[in-house]
Formats: C-alpha cells, structure tokens, sequence
C-alpha cells in the first residue's frame, strides 16, 4: 500500500506532457521572436525549435499573435478576443472602443503588465521591434482593413503611437491627473483622436 502511495505523490507531482510542450512553445518563442521579430518568426519555426508539431501552436495559443502575446509580451488576454471586441459596433465609434479596450485590461492588473512590457523594450531593442510588429500588423492594421481604411500603415503605426503613448504616461510614469482618470473619462477624451487616424482626415 505504501508503494502504491508513493507511486501516486509521484504522478501528482509531475506536470502534464501539454504542459511541458506550452512552456517549450513559450521558451523558444522568446528566442526567435527576439532574434527575428515579429514579422520574421515562422510557426514552423517556433514549433522546430521547441520540438513539437506546429499545430501545438493552434492548439494551445490559437496562433502567432496569442504565442507572441504570451511570450513575449506577456499580455493576459486573447489577440483574436481582443479584435472581436474593437470590430464589435459601429465605424464610427471605433476609436472609443480601442481605447477602452486596451485600458480596461491594463487597468485590471494595475498597469504593471504594460509596465513590465516597457521595460522589457527599454532593455531589449529587438523586443521593440517585436511589438511594433504586433501591434502594428496584427492588431491595428488588421482593424483598417475591416474598416476599409486606406494609409493603412500610417494609421496603424499612428494607432499604436497612441496606445503606447497612454501606456507610458498612465502606468509607467504615472502623470496625473491622467494616471488615475476614471476610465469613461480617458475614452471620451482620447477617443476622438483615436478615431481620426482609423478613418479620418491625415492631411
């Protein structure tokens, strides 16, 4: 009986086999983002490296952009949640739900998800170039292009300038009165700004 006991501490013990192959997805994620960036890194490259079948990254992160937002930025949320909820309602109020989106979860873990993700671009170089990639083609740019926004790559590079921009002033540096704004007040405010580089007026 005393065997047996021990035989299942044993088993409780150890971690699952899906779980050894998240953590090899995550760790060889981090290496071939950094080193290719964002728009560079393959799946099959990232599975190769872990040694798994590429449609572990489906499986566990339902793709590049979940992988990437959970290795490299280690954000707690869904890239693909995250687009249905910015396409969620009319054109013309999408600049107000980007900015509540994205402040909505940064406000839930006290801002030091995007504290520590600014620290990690400050120190690393080649991560800054990751998170422009991501944020810029698979999260804004993939906005503009179910808006059918034209100067996508404008639009989006000056989307991501504003997200960023909030980001530091909000959570890293803590500028008041912005860093404690309530939340409705921050979307009315910039919200308008938001929506004039998705499908406004550049010139």
């Amino acid at each position: 009986m005393a065997r047996v006991e021990q035989v299942n501490q044993k088993r409780r013990g150890r971690r699952a086999a899906g779980e050894d192959t998240r953590a090899a997805l995550v760790a060889a994620a981090r290496e071939v983002f950094v080193e290719k960036g964002y728009d560079g890194a393959t799946v099959r490259a990232i599975a190769a490296k872990a040694g798994v079948d590429a449609a572990m990254v489906n499986h566990w992160f339902g793709g590049k952009e979940g992988l990437f937002a959970q290795s490299v930025l280690q954000l707690p949320f869904d890239p693909a949640e995250i687009l249905k909820r910015l396409l969620d309602g009319p054109v013309e109020e999408a600049g107000e739900r980007v900015i509540r989106t994205f402040v909505t979860v940064w406000d839930a873990t006290g801002g030091g998800t995007f504290a520590a993700l600014i620290r990690s671009v400050t120190s690393q170089p080649e991560v800054a170039g990751a998170l422009k990639g991501f944020l810029v083609n698979a999260i804004f740019n993939k906005v503009l292009a179910e808006i059918g926004a034209e100067q996508r790559e404008l639009r989006a590079t000056l989307c991501a300038t504003q997200m960023v921009g909030l980001g530091i002033v909000r959570y890293v540096v803590g500028f008041e009165p912005l860093a404690s704004t309530d939340l409705e007040t921050v979307v009315k405010a910039i919200g308008p700004n938001m929506q004039r580089y998705l499908t406004g007026d550049l010139d």
